[in-house]
C-alpha cells in the first residue's frame, strides 16, 4: 500500500537475524505495491545494500538475531526494515525513545535524507526539538482535539501553546 511502520518499542522479530529481517519486507508474501523503476525514483529506492550503508553497525552483525542488538541497534533495524519496502509514507511512532542523545541526532539526519528524497513522514515524537528539526508541519493534540497546527516556526512563536501544552518555557529551550 506504499506505508511502512516504525514502531514505538522497535518491534523487530527478535529470533531472526539482522538479514532476515530487513528481506521481510521484500519477501513475496509482503510486496503489495512494487516501487517502478524510473529515473525520477531510482535514487530513493532503499535496498538492503543502502540501508547497511546508512547503518554500519548492523552490517557487523547481519547474522546476529534481533535479540542480541543493543538498543539503539534494534531502532536502526526497525528504520532500516521500514526504508527497505521503499514506501512514500512512513509512520513512525517515537523513533528516539531510549536512543543516546548522539543517536536521537542521527534518526534525525536519516528523516531529512528520507524526506530529500520524497518519502512523506507522519512522526509522533515526544522529543520536540527533534521533532522540531524535521517537520513541515506541526499538529498538537489535546484529550483528542487539535490545540495547534501550523509550522514549527509559528509554534516556537506562540508560548503560550508551547508552555500549556507542552511544558516548554520558551522557544530557546527548543534550540538545546
Amino acid at each position: 500500500m506504499g506505508l511502512a511502520l516504525v514502531p514505538q518499542g522497535r518491534r523487530i522479530f527478535k529470533n531472526l537475524s539482522v538479514l532476515e529481517n530487513l528481506q521481510l519486507p521484500t519477501s513475496g508474501l509482503a510486496k503489495s505495491k512494487v516501487l517502478r523503476r524510473t529515473e525520477q525514483n531510482i535514487d530513493r529506492e532503499w535496498t538492503t545494500e543502502k540501508v547497511l550503508d546508512e547503518f554500519p553497525q548492523l552490517r557487523d552483525r547481519l547474522n546476529n538475531g534481533g535479540n542480541e542488538l543493543s538498543g539503539g541497534e534494534q531502532q536502526m533495524l526497525a528504520i532500516g526494515r521500514a526504508l527497505v519496502a521503499n514506501p512514500e509514507l512512513v509512520l513512525m511512532d517515537e523513533p528516539s525513545e531510549g536512543l543516546s542523545p548522539r543517536f536521537v541526532l542521527h534518526v534525525g539526519e536519516i528523516m531529512k535524507r528520507m524526506r530529500s528524497l520524497g518519502h512523506a513522514i507522519l512522526l509522533v515524537e515526544q522529543n520536540l526539538a527533534m521533532a522540531l528539526s524535521v517537520a513541515d508541519h506541526v499538529h498538537i493534540i489535546t484529550s483528542g482535539r487539535f490545540v495547534f497546527s501550523g509550522t514549527p516556526e509559528e509554534l516556537k512563536s506562540n508560548p503560550d501553546v508551547l508552555d500549556e501544552h507542552l511544558g516548554v518555557s520558551s522557544a530557546k529551550a527548543l534550540d538545546a
